[in-house]
């Protein structure tokens, strides 16, 4: 099985007030230690979209082994960013597995659980103690469907469409969070 890893990281940070990829985290920014992770998974290939600040993040990011791909339509949501992405996933790919960029608490071991776990569904989420939440993996099978999506929820209405043949793949502890707010900064970096 041919894994592809895209990690979004376009998102304006419009909430922040300023890129919220650069965030100081760890021995880095919080976008170097997603995608540190994101190497750690070992993936076929793997794509970063960018798109707010894009200039700074790829001036101030380590993008070695990680193709770049722009998306200046992030405004228009997640969505726009995984569409942009699909035309530079891998011909071969079999699976898609969609990281967050802001979400620093995800690990390796998350991802390897999840591609592991999915069996052969169309959709695999993760399923913390208090709901499902991201990494997602997604079969080829249902490319045409990601490219088709509009808006920043629309995997989760994806995942929903899909309903008992997508898997849920039962992880310890609550949904990683994410960073969009000072406050959510505040938390992750203790």
């Amino acid at each position: 099985m041919r894994v592809t890893g895209l990690v979004l990281a376009a998102g304006g940070s419009a909430r922040l007030g300023r890129p919220k990829q650069l965030l100081r985290y760890g021995s880095g920014t919080l976008l170097d230690h997603v995608l540190g992770t994101a190497r750690g998974c070992r993936f076929d290939q793997l794509l970063c979209v960018i798109g707010g600040a894009a200039g700074e993040v790829r001036a101030q990011v380590d993008f070695s082994d990680v193709e770049i791909v722009e998306n200046p339509d992030f405004g228009e949501g997640c969505s726009s960013s995984i569409a942009k992405a699909l035309d530079a996933v891998d011909e071969h790919a079999d699976v898609l597995v969609l990281m967050l960029g802001d979400q620093p608490g995800v690990t390796a071991e998350t991802v390897a659980r999840l591609l592991a776990e999915r069996g052969d569904a169309p959709i695999a989420a993760c399923a913390y103690e208090d709901g499902p939440g991201h990494p997602l993996a997604f079969s080829r099978s249902v490319f045409p469907e990601l490219e088709g999506l509009h808006g920043d929820k629309a995997v989760w209405k994806l995942l929903d469409r899909h309903g008992a043949e997508a898997a849920r793949v039962p992880l310890p502890g609550r949904i990683p969070r994410d960073v969009d707010t000072w406050e959510d900064y505040a938390q992750i970096a203790r």
